[in-house]
């Protein structure tokens, strides 16, 4: 199994169309068995294409995690819009998934720092993360270890498996040390 030392994280390139199989159906798992993404229909191969294209389009940073040995595609990550007003054009919103069998090894860590450092290098001040269900303990302890703190929870907002889920809210100054 990959840990740390055994993946490279690379910059998505949408010339490598054989990726997108690989992280359509990471995030395929995601969510059709968990609560990390509030999507009840997972998006197929097009759908995550278009969705990439958009990203890449407006400047927004994409990540894959690979294993080093074989190039399988371990997980992927992104930093997207927070919202679509011009007004929170310096605030991103983190995205991060892994395949089920990799995780808690310090890649999704590993990528999240990566995709912070890229955020800060583009200009952008402000990272949102929208964590799905207030249970998702990995995923909330994950951005607490790089920084992030709570700034709010809503309660009940989402309903997937019968029942019915909160969102974390977490946000990450950026400019911290800035001049």
């Amino acid at each position: 199994m990959p840990h740390l030392n055994t993946h490279r994280i690379v910059p998505y390139d949408s010339a490598i169309a054989g990726d997108l199989a690989a992280v359509t159906a990471i995030y395929d798992d995601h969510v059709r068995h968990g609560t990390g993404s509030f999507e009840i229909t997972p998006p197929d191969v097009a759908e995550m294409r278009s969705r990439f294209a958009a990203l890449e389009a407006s400047g927004h940073p994409i990540m894959l995690v690979k294993d080093r040995e074989t190039g399988a595609v371990l997980g992927f990550g992104y930093a997207g819009p927070h919202k679509a007003r011009a007004a929170y054009n310096h605030t991103v919103e983190d995205s991060v998934y892994l395949r089920s069998d990799v995780a808690g090894k310090g890649i999704g860590r590993a990528l999240l720092a990566r995709l912070i450092a890229e955020s800060k290098a583009r200009g952008f001040e402000q990272m949102m993360a929208v964590i799905g269900d207030s249970e998702n303990l990995a995923s909330i302890n994950l951005h607490r270890s790089l920084g992030f703190v709570e700034v709010g929870v809503a309660r009940n907002v989402g309903f997937k498996f019968g029942r019915y889920l909160d969102v974390v809210f977490m946000q990450l100054d950026m400019t911290a040390g800035k001049d």
